[in-house]
Formats: C-alpha cells, sequence, structure tokens
C-alpha cells in the first residue's frame, strides 16, 4: 500500500511554525542556504524537497520530522527549572525573554 505524501499540509505546517518564529521567508531561506523562491514553492506544496532540506528545515524550526510528514505531536521532556525562571519574571521580562527565544532558537542546531 502506498502513502500519498501530501505537500500542501507539509508547507502549511512549514510556514505556520517558521511564523511562529517571527521569521521571514527571505531570513528562512538565508538560514537553509536556499531561495526564497523555492521556500514559497515548498510552503505552497508546489514542490518536494530533498531529505536533507527536510531535515534542515525540521533542525532549524526545532520540530520533528515525524509532526512534519505525519502530524505526531512529541511531547518534550519538562524544563522544570526553566519554567520556574520564567514564572518569576514579570509580564515584561517574560516578553522580552520570548523575543530572544525567538531569534536564537533558529540558530541552535540540535
Amino acid at each position: 500500500m502506498e502513502r500519498k505524501i501530501n505537500y500542501r499540509e507539509i508547507g502549511d505546517k512549514i510556514r505556520i511554525e517558521r511564523e511562529k518564529f517571527d521569521i521571514s521567508r527571505e531570513k528562512f531561506a538565508e538560514l537553509l542556504d536556499l531561495s526564497p523562491f523555492f521556500i514559497g514553492q515548498i510552503e505552497r506544496g508546489e514542490r518536494k524537497m530533498s531529505i536533507s532540506t527536510l531535515i534542515n528545515v525540521s533542525e532549524c524550526l526545532h520540530i520533528s520530522i515525524d509532526y512534519l510528514i505525519f502530524g505526531k505531536v512529541h511531547k518534550v521532556q519538562e524544563n522544570n527549572s526553566l519554567r520556574e525562571l520564567i514564572n518569576k519574571c514579570s509580564e515584561k521580562e517574560a516578553k522580552v525573554i520570548e523575543e530572544i527565544t525567538k531569534a536564537i532558537l533558529p540558530h541552535i542546531v540540535r
């Protein structure tokens, strides 16, 4: 039995996750060493990507390949010490931490 891959759904997930980091398509393309045009085609489901590109997308957005292809979400082990620190922050401080995290996380390779 051949499973049909829905490239449009994969592209939608990539776009949604990219937007969670407030990363433009151009910046995302730069991080992946791809063209913004190609990223747009992937996000619209018009083009397929190589396995190495899929891995790079997954690592950059810190999401699993399982999630991109099958929609399976894996629960990450909770970091209670980090949560405790953030809970001690004011609303303004928590927002700054969120913005810093959004800015650096795509640059951290697993």
